[in-house]
């Protein structure tokens, strides 16, 4: 990562996600009518996405003995409704309160969502907060860390913008459906959960400009080259893009858009390694894998990372 300006040249366009993690874990109690008051039980709901300003869809746990109805008091002060529920396990609640005041209730009876092989090991603590953000977090909405974006200090960005390459944001609000193994046996059963996503014109406009004069798109993370996919068009003039994206970038996908990808190292049988093994090839994944393996790197969220040259994107 010291080197990654001088990996870059000048006019290449770093593309990254400002996505921020909420506090997007709630713990509480589930509230029944026909229910004794001592018999009401716990419950954890893990926000996923937004669906307008006082609903959301969500996991739950246990979310068997969940029904449409049932009302859920979480931390001290919030309460919300089941007011669907979905086949795969998900449901819709919809809280007492919107908009701001909401997402202040949620920032503060929250719990930052933090992986469960973290959890596992430790409680959350007051730092991770700011530990699990990025420096480009800006817009509020993931539940996991776009994690490339980790890798990224004050001093390494005016490095890359010294070199004369340009930083743009995007936004892709992290779902749990991005680190959800495979369990389907072909990549045409897997349903990917859809993600909202957010490409400006302005951004679009500077990126197809900065190509034009032979610039390279680096993106930042899966995150962001999903972002940039959805965007573009088949000729892969970028445009601007404001909705949900459920794209699945599989080996034999054209990528149309980023000549450099950074990313971390995922788990295999999982969507994002099949990402990867689109933009590089298998063999040569499957090569670089084999090197982390035998040198001890670390995966997951705070793991190491890999810098991804396209056939012809030659490093500088």
């Amino acid at each position: 990562m010291y080197d990654l300006s001088q990996l870059l040249r000048a006019g290449d366009v770093l593309v990254v996600n400002n996505s921020k993690v909420i506090a997007a874990r709630l713990y509480g109690k589930r509230e029944r009518i026909a229910t004794p008051q001592y018999a009401q039980p716990n419950v954890e709901l893990l926000l996923c996405a937004r669906l307008d300003t006082d609903r959301f869809e969500a996991l739950c746990k246990p979310a068997r003995k969940l029904q449409v109805g049932d009302v859920l008091n979480l931390g001290r002060t919030l309460r919300a409704t089941v007011t669907a529920r979905g086949d795969a396990g998900e449901i819709t609640v919809r809280f007492d309160r919107s908009g701001a005041a909401l997402d202040g209730a949620i920032a503060q009876e929250g719990e930052m969502p933090l992986p469960p092989y973290i959890v596992k090991r430790r409680p959350v603590d007051a730092r991770d907060g700011e530990d699990y953000q990025t420096i480009f977090a800006r817009a509020e909405g993931s539940v996991a860390a776009p994690t490339a974006g980790l890798h990224f200090t004050p001093d390494l960005l005016a490095a890359i913008r010294a070199r004369g390459i340009a930083v743009e944001s995007v936004t892709l609000h992290v779902g749990p459906g991005t680190f959800l193994p495979m369990t389907a046996q072909d990549t045409s059963d897997h349903k990917m959960h859809s993600e909202r996503a957010i490409l400006t014109a302005d951004t679009a406009r500077r990126l197809n400009e900065a190509r034009a004069k032979g610039g390279r798109i680096v993106a930042v993370g899966t995150t962001s080259l999903r972002t940039l996919e959805s965007a573009a068009r088949a000729d892969g003039v970028i445009e601007a893009f404001d909705g949900e994206t459920d794209i699945f970038i599989t080996p034999g996908y054209r990528l149309r858009t980023a000549e450099v990808l950074l990313t971390n190292f995922h788990l295999p049988r999982s969507t994002l390694f099949m990402l990867v093994c689109a933009f590089c090839g298998i063999d040569r994944m499957q090569a670089a894998y084999a090197e982390a393996i035998a040198r001890g790197y670390r995966f997951y969220s705070y793991g190491d990372a890999c810098l991804l040259f396209r056939d012809g994107a030659v490093p500088a």
